[in-house]
């Protein structure tokens, strides 16, 4: 493959894992938490480079995971204690950020793992970077891990299918029909998690937000129906990837940003078109009824 095929197909992974993911976000009010774990995963991976100095390996998916599980527990824990759980997060996310970046500046030194990284990525850098893989060959290491990731994620969400729909829109049926309802939200913490951090060098912390939130609320505003949405928010995520990957070469700027501001143009789009809840349809349904 290409430098550019590279780029663009580790880009959609991106875009597809977080897209799925991002809708369960959205359904189950918890949007703010993706801004928090794709931040606090900074924590795990310093920490995990600390005790072992390398940049690459499982440790540092390991050390984001629990530093997104930590982040869930923390916040679930002081929700459950009377504090309102926007502030939670809120407290949470820029407490371990902040510990994240102190140890970065203090302690990490000249090597490439700094807040700029973190924020932006450098998904330019990512086809270099590669393994070699009997029959495939060569590929790029951050593309292989986010093409495990998808499959994990994508069997979790087949497998489990309806107990994530059951507990999504009501828990406490969920809890009454035997679905263990607190399990069930720390595995889906802990895909969000691994969604995040297999997606956090590539492109850095400010895309992965985009993409966990914006084409879920996206195809949120096209269709009712849940297994429509997952479809609708993963080609959402993809149709940003390569749009903005290919902005950001006309206009000669930032890849991630690109594809992250393309997330949003997508959103107004559909905002403004989509047949049920779109601002058109609100304009023409008066009209359409007086006929």
């Amino acid at each position: 493959m290409t430098y550019t095929a590279w780029i663009l197909l580790t880009a959609s992974l991106v875009g597809l894992s977080c897209g799925i993911i991002g809708v369960f976000l959205i359904l189950r009010r918890m949007a703010m938490m993706a801004d928090a774990i794709s931040h606090t995963v900074l924590l795990g991976i310093v920490t995990a480079y600390l005790i072992t100095r390398e940049l690459s390996g499982v440790h540092m998916l390991v050390g984001a995971i629990i530093a997104g599980l930590l982040t869930a527990v923390l916040v679930q824990w002081f929700h459950s204690r009377g504090v309102q759980q926007d502030a939670s997060i809120g407290v949470v996310f820029t407490t371990l950020f902040a510990i994240g970046v102190i140890l970065i500046a203090t302690q990490v030194g000249n090597v490439h793992l700094d807040v700029q990284h973190a924020l932006m990525g450098e998904i330019t850098f990512l086809p270099w970077n590669t393994i070699h893989l009997p029959v495939i060959g060569d590929i790029p290491k951050a593309t292989l891990m986010l093409i495990v990731v998808f499959l994990v994620v994508l069997a979790f969400i087949i497998a489990f299918y309806k107990e994530w729909k059951i507990t999504t829109f009501d828990a406490g049926l969920a809890a009454s029909l035997g679905i263990p309802v607190v399990l069930m939200h720390y595995v889906f913490m802990t895909l969000v998690s691994i969604t995040t951090v297999a997606s956090f060098d590539a492109v850095g912390a400010i895309m992965v937000v985009a993409m966990l939130i914006t084409p879920a609320a996206a195809a949120y505003l096209w269709t009712d129906r849940l297994s429509v949405m997952l479809v609708l928010s993963g080609a959402f995520g993809v149709i940003s990837a390569i749009g903005g990957y290919y902005l950001a070469v006309w206009i000669d700027t930032s890849i991630s940003g690109s594809m992250a501001f393309s997330t949003g143009i997508l959103f107004l789009v559909s905002f403004i078109f989509s047949p049920n809840h779109g601002l058109m349809s609100r304009v023409v349904k008066p009209y359409t009824t007086t006929e």
